[in-house]
């Protein structure tokens, strides 16, 4: 864990090597949270696994030494970043002329057990920015639990907040989510 935090700060004070050595530390946990979001797509879908990590390697590399700071921080951020990369594929399928399908992701952790289909990429990512202009700190909790996998308390250390109070903010998100995205169904 200090070794991802040791390579941020050299990556942020100009050592361009250092996310080279970085990617290693943490492409498998990357790539766990990559195949948790694909799970829910139809065979032969466009992405993979690994070519989601690596479009989001990609888009850091682009980046100018933002200042992750940690560990949390940084799958914060793929996380986020994984994120648009679904949402700008989902707007290229509906955008087909051939009227391409939809991206899904299956909600299976984000929402109550009792619902168990399955929602769009594009209408999560309407939900969330709506979520967002109420509660920020609540978006920043499922993109950090949903997307990136991150535990109760990876998230707290990643927010810069108390265990408890992720916990809290993972209900109500949950609760806001399930009512927003039935609604829309």
């Amino acid at each position: 864990m200090h070794d991802v935090t040791d390579l941020l700060l050299s990556w942020r004070q100009g050592d361009a090597a250092a996310l080279d050595r970085l990617v290693p530390l943490v492409y498998d946990e990357l790539r766990r949270v990559a195949r948790r979001h694909l799970r829910g797509e139809s065979p032969g879908h466009a992405f993979q696994a690994t070519a989601l990590v690596h479009e989001v390697y990609l888009r850091l590399v682009d980046v100018d030494r933002m200042a992750l700071t940690n560990r949390a921080h940084f799958f914060g951020v793929a996380a986020t970043l994984m994120r648009q990369i679904l949402v700008d594929h989902a707007r290229r399928q509906r955008a087909d002329k051939r009227g391409g399908r939809v991206t899904v992701l299956t909600l299976d952790e984000a929402l109550p057990a009792a619902w168990t289909s399955s929602v769009d990429v594009l209408a999560l990512d309407e939900a969330l920015d709506a979520l967002s202009a109420i509660d920020v700190r609540q978006c920043r909790v499922v993109e950090l639990r949903f997307f990136t996998g991150l535990t109760i308390d990876e998230a707290a250390t990643a927010l810069g907040i108390s265990p408890s109070t992720v916990e809290r903010e993972w209900a109500l998100a949950k609760a806001w989510l399930f009512r927003r995205l039935s609604a829309s169904t």
